[in-house]
């Protein structure tokens, strides 16, 4: 078997071949795509490919894996023996690469399937859409501020706030800037209309964001970007792996006799899905039931960040145990989930059945009746949550540090 080591750059990759435990520079490769299908037709069955993980690993992985055994992508952030070198070259990171791989010490990554690369596709454009839009909004509100100009009682970038923008007494190019940020701003809305209509029709035929939008709080979006980073959730051993792998777990410092100190999150791993967690424990915090019972109890001793934080993990936690036992949410309203998916479904494209004799699915939702009764059920888990934690600090004899350690444990 033979360890084939590729130092991977935009143009290029350098080679070095490790082979009954000598190691050869092989020279360098084109990165086009003809000629690495032609070097992939030279190598063997038994061979073993070593890369690290940068822009275009992806399409790399994806040519030679047919050709050879096994194809391995190394972590750059953990393979600090390349990061840190004093004397560092294309050649001796080729090198160091394929001795890491043969000595079992290189941290791999996992390469996600065709399903979860697209679902990173989609999420990924749509992250980088939006902020667009927020840059231009808040380009439009500094030119405002600029001139002292108060803000507009209602939406700005509405009908009623274009029209507003276009009425205001402003020197003529600082009209122009603010138009043509407006203008701007049109175009990529209708972007992200079409992309949410792409997304809309992916999560509907997608059991496994049905599943999770059955939390309250989690809207589509959160649910496909959460799946897009977990990809396949056997991955995780335990809910305590995927905490890690969102970089909600906090940090652990310890030496010598003295006690583990425990930090701020790590923030190591995927920022979006962590990001988007975050939001649905703000939304969480809103609305009854056992979560927001959670997050009012961390908040009454640590504040509201320190809250929202804490309640994305415990949402990571339930997110684990869904997938891995395919069970819904336990606390989950029914009306509201098909108030969700009806929703997708306009969103999607869908005919609307406004004025049609036969109720829908979500009409139920527009019952107050039903949703009162449907929040004094998750009112009453909430409560119940609250009773549980009030007689398990009367018998604790730790106090504040079990709580701190129930929020982490949990």
């Amino acid at each position: 078997m033979r360890i084939i080591a590729l130092d991977v750059h935009r143009s290029f990759a350098q080679m070095a071949i490790l082979e009954k435990g000598v190691i050869r520079d092989a020279g360098k490769i084109e990165l086009e795509r003809s000629r690495l299908l032609h070097f992939a037709k030279t190598l063997r069955p038994n061979d073993e490919v070593v890369l690290e993980a940068t822009g275009n690993t992806s399409a790399i992985v994806r040519l030679l894996s047919p050709f050879v055994a096994r194809v391995v992508i190394a972590n750059p952030n953990l393979v600090r023996v390349i990061a840190w070198a004093k004397v560092k070259t294309n050649k001796i990171d080729a090198r160091v690469l394929a001795k890491l791989h043969a000595s079992g010490f290189l941290p791999e990554v996992w390469m996600p399937d065709e399903e979860t690369e697209a679902r990173r596709c989609v999420t990924a454009e749509r992250t980088q859409l939006v902020a667009q839009m927020t840059r231009l909004k808040n380009r439009i509100h500094s030119v405002l501020h600029a001139h002292l100009i108060p803000p507009y009682q209602g939406s700005l970038f509405s009908k009623r706030g274009r029209a507003w923008l276009e009425a205001l007494p402003l020197a003529e190019d600082q009209r122009r800037v603010i138009l043509r940020h407006a203008g701007e701003l049109d175009r990529l809305g209708a972007e992200l209309a079409e992309l949410d209509k792409s997304l809309a029709q992916k999560a509907l035929d997608d059991p496994q964001v049905r599943r999770l939008m059955t939390i309250t709080g989690v809207n589509a979006t959160v649910a496909m970007s959460v799946l897009a980073a977990i990809g396949d959730i056997t991955r995780f051993s335990s809910p305590q792996k995927l905490v890690s792998y969102f970089g909600l777990n906090p940090k652990v410092r310890q030496s010598g006799d003295k006690p583990a100190y425990h930090g701020r999150i790590s923030k190591q791993g995927r920022a979006h899905a962590r990001s988007m967690l975050v939001e649905a424990a703000w939304v969480i915090s809103g609305v009854p039931g056992p979560l927001r019972a959670f997050f009012i109890r961390i908040r009454n001793k640590r504040g509201k960040s320190v809250a929202a934080v804490a309640t994305a993990r415990k949402l990571a936690v339930i997110v684990w145990h869904m997938l891995s036992k395919d069970e819904d949410y336990t606390w989950s309203r029914p009306a509201l989930l098909q108030w969700k998916l009806r929703y997708l479904e306009l969103a999607a494209g869908y005919p609307s059945h406004r004025g049609g004799r036969q109720k829908g699915p979500a009409a139920a939702y527009s019952n107050k009746a039903v949703r009162e009764a449907e929040r004094e059920m998750v009112g009453q888990a909430e409560e119940a949550y609250r009773r549980f934690v009030a007689s398990w600090k009367q018998r604790s004899p730790t106090g504040c540090s079990g709580a701190a350690n129930e929020v982490r444990q949990s």
